[in-house]
């Protein structure tokens, strides 16, 4: 398993976070997703496959455009 941190600017509340919950979800290779409004931060574990730049795409996807890989 592989987690990647990212940092999410412009969410305000839980309905954001499951905005951005869904869409990453749909990222080929995802296990798990943890999101906090609050923090900004975004943890995503899965396989080795996950993609980080397939990740950012489904941030903005969501409508998300302040995203930074840690």
């Amino acid at each position: 398993m592989a987690t990647v941190e990212f940092q999410v600017t412009g969410m305000t509340c839980g309905h954001c976070e499951l905005s951005i919950r869904e869409e990453v979800h749909e990222v080929a290779g995802v296990e798990s997703v943890e999101v906090s409004h609050q923090t900004g931060r975004l943890v995503v574990t899965g396989d080795r496959t996950v993609d980080a730049a397939a990740v950012i795409a489904a941030v903005k996807e969501a409508g998300y455009l302040g995203v930074l890989s840690s």
